[in-house]
């Protein structure tokens, strides 16, 4: 099922990726016109949000119907549900849980990509210090890649590795995921919501609850996973067979995601489990995830915010309220 949130008009996302749908005004070049090099730069949940700072833009009424219907293409509505979250290290039967509801919103149908993150460093993202919590700055420094250029841990003088393009960005901390949703006027999803996104958990007469994005039994042809057997990261639109209802893939396999959720457990003593550094909420298993159990829509497992995993990525969320006026407005 494909919900089509703001335009009229829907594309192939692999077919459509790299096309204009608009050519500059005259006079303006991608240098002089900082709308068009938003949107060449995918940082459409920027240009929604400001929709006013760019209304006396030549060309701003279809540049904001493309970027709506770029948004139909890459990002999913997730409705509004409710999801029951374990409380202890160990999610055995009968183990404490907490109820939280969620709200409808938008997520992204595939994680980020190298090919997308590139944008955000040749842009110069890692040196906008507005994009980084101030007591973060201290270690910018540490955000390196390989050659001690300020990039994604394994990549190589700034840039990722050609191959990998459509592969999801790894080698990346908390707060770079999170400097690269803000850089895009994004953010990252809750814990609540990425899981309400891979369980499906409407609030409806069926109360259906799955334990994968797909349905309730584990089938390792729907997702990337250590019994799959390929021993490395895919491209994102890969093993389309697994996606949830709304079409979103990978959120089981493929590369853990950073949530923008503390990850607060205790242990089976009801004590706090605390690490060395604070920790986030990654969901959904990766490539290398051994135990099918942690590979599901429930599993639950923290990373202290500062590593760099070889098989940690993210996707993004965006808000659906200003998305709806702005499309109103386009309308």
């Amino acid at each position: 099922m494909v919900l089509s949130l703001f335009s009229k008009k829907k594309n192939d996302q692999k077919s459509t990726a790299n096309k204009s749908s608009y050519e500059p005004a005259e006079g303006l070049t991608l240098e002089s016109d900082p709308l068009r090099q938003c949107v060449q730069l995918e940082r459409y949940g920027l240009v929604i949000a400001h929709r006013d700072h760019w209304k006396n833009h030549p060309q701003s009424d279809l540049i904001f119907q493309s970027v709506l219907e770029k948004l139909d293409e890459s990002f999913a509505l997730v409705p509004q549900g409710y999801v029951s979250m374990p409380q202890t290290v160990n999610d055995c039967p009968g183990c404490p849980e907490i109820d939280v509801e969620t709200q409808e919103f938008l997520l992204a149908k595939y994680p980020v990509t190298n090919a997308q993150f590139q944008k955000f460093v040749d842009a110069g993202g890692y040196a906008d210090l507005d994009l980084w919590p101030q007591d973060v700055w201290p270690h910018l420094i540490d955000f390196k890649d390989l050659s001690e250029c300020p990039a994604p841990r394994f990549w190589q003088r700034g840039r990722h590795n050609k191959r990998l393009a459509n592969h999801p960005v790894v080698g990346i901390c908390f707060f770079e995921a999170q400097a690269y949703a803000r850089w895009a006027g994004l953010r990252l999803p809750t814990e609540a919501e990425w899981q309400m996104a891979a369980s499906w958990r409407i609030r409806s007469s069926a109360q259906i609850l799955r334990r994968y994005p797909w349905g309730d039994a584990l089938d390792t042809t729907r997702c990337n996973i250590w019994a799959t057997g390929l021993g490395h990261t895919v491209p994102v639109y890969e093993f389309e067979s697994g996606s949830a209802p709304n079409g979103v893939l990978q959120l089981v396999g493929n590369v853990w995601e950073w949530t923008d959720s503390d990850f607060c457990v205790t242990d089976k003593e009801e004590r706090p489990v605390v690490g060395d550094m604070p920790m986030k909420s990654i969901r959904g298993g990766a490539f290398d995830t051994y135990f099918p159990n942690q590979a599901t829509s429930f599993f639950r497992t923290g990373l202290a915010c500062l590593f760099r995993m070889h098989n940690v990525g993210f996707r993004c969320a965006m808000d659906i309220d200003h998305q709806n006026s702005s499309a109103q407005k386009t309308n």
